[in-house]
């Protein structure tokens, strides 16, 4: 397999540093709450009194798109590992990199999930806490349900490779030219699959619910939408993506600061809507039909999370296309980060709910100790050959 451009490992590294601040800013949202009754049906673990709406907005930009953006990285490098291991030996080797590593992560969540047994309870029993997590909170997976879905679609792919012969290998075996159009126009019809995807299940069941048995868990609206931007990556990396469609002088990498005026744009609308439910007044002003306001309000919802993978993927191919120590340390470290910042980070949440500071000073500190606390971890956990070699 090729060796894998520098900047999709930035890029990977980058979006799960976005995670970690991402949770680490779940305890101070306007709309978080705890349930006391059972904290599994809270919107995070640990929920402080201190909060700020200004975190809100934080939240939510990276909740609409980059979960997206990791599963169609998560894609791009696979066609490659397919054509030189083979059916078995890829299988095997996504076996060890994925699900063993989702199964021991998720084994230990107990960690993680203690404190806020603590909370709910007043109670600092360990044992009953154990026999609460499996049992009666249905054993939460955290952060690594993204481990276990990706492995589901490299299974998948794994059985369908053969079906597809007639996919190409790079654009010239297409048959046209690649121009402005076509890739606006491919845009387009890539948003259309992603709306379909997903308007129907986020309408019908919510646009926030999981479901899943155990530690099995997946986002029910946002699962077609994300085989789909997974399947994109695999054909991108059919078509040689880093030469083509992302060459350093593509129309899509020369426009990067327009895809990010048009996602803040999009985002802005969202949040705008958000905050002062415009398409709600014209719902119950009779304006609106109920059912066109909630296509308009996916359609800005889904643009903001194309135009936004489409930044982050131009603006990192323009100007983080290469490494340095620094860099190189946090690419190494990334994999092993994503697995197991979720224990630190809830701790720590934990810790400074008995501060009273700022919010936004809290989210500082927990994010900042948290990256600390798992790169160290990750530093001495590599040393282990096995993991040194897989993660």
């Amino acid at each position: 397999m090729k060796e894998r451009t520098e900047w999709i490992n930035n890029l990977r590294t980058a979006i799960t540093i976005l995670v970690v601040a991402h949770h680490a800013s779940l305890s101070y949202t306007t709309f978080a709450k705890f349930d006391s009754t059972r904290y599994i049906n809270s919107t995070h673990p640990i929920v402080d009194t201190q909060r700020s709406l200004a975190l809100d907005i934080f939240e939510n930009f990276n909740d609409i798109f980059f979960m997206s953006l990791m599963f169609l990285i998560g894609g791009f490098f696979l066609n490659q590992s397919f054509i030189k291991k083979g059916f078995y030996d890829f299988l095997k080797d996504r076996f060890y990199r994925l699900a063993i590593p989702f199964i021991f992560s998720t084994f230990f969540m107990w960690i993680a999930y203690f404190p806020p047994y603590i909370v709910a309870t007043n109670s600092y029993d360990f044992i009953s806490h154990i026999f609460d997590f499996f049992s009666q909170q249905d054993w939460p997976s955290g952060p690594p349900w993204f481990i276990w879905v990706l492995f589901v679609f490299n299974f998948i792919f794994a059985l369908t490779y053969k079906f597809f012969p007639f996919l190409p290998s790079s654009y010239n075996s297409i048959g046209y030219p690649l121009n402005n159009k076509r890739i606006l126009f491919s845009l387009f019809i890539f948003f259309l699959l992603i709306y379909i995807s997903f308007v129907p299940l986020a309408m019908s069941v919510g646009i926030g619910t999981w479901i899943g048995y155990g530690p099995l868990d997946f986002q029910l609206p946002r699962i077609l939408q994300y085989f789909l931007f997974f399947a994109l990556g695999i054909y991108l990396g059919k078509i040689d993506f880093n030469n083509n469609l992302f060459s350093i002088n593509s129309f899509l990498v020369k426009n990067s600061f327009i895809w990010l005026a048009v996602s803040i744009f999009f985002y802005s609308l969202l949040t705008l809507n958000d905050y002062f439910g415009f398409l709600r007044s014209l719902v119950l002003n009779n304006i609106l039909p109920e059912l066109i306001a909630w296509l308009v309000y996916f359609s800005i919802y889904l643009l903001s999370c194309l135009f936004s993978c489409l930044t982050f993927l131009t603006i990192t191919k323009k100007y983080f296309n290469s490494s340095n120590q620094f860099i190189e340390f946090l690419n190494n470290n990334a994999y092993l980060l994503y697995l197991i910042h979720f224990v630190f980070l809830i701790w720590f949440q934990f810790l400074f709910t008995f501060f009273s500071l700022h919010p936004i000073i809290k989210f500082f500190f927990v994010f900042i100790f948290s990256l600390l606390a798992s790169n160290l971890l990750s530093v001495y956990l590599r040393k282990i050959k096995i993991i040194r070699i897989y993660l």
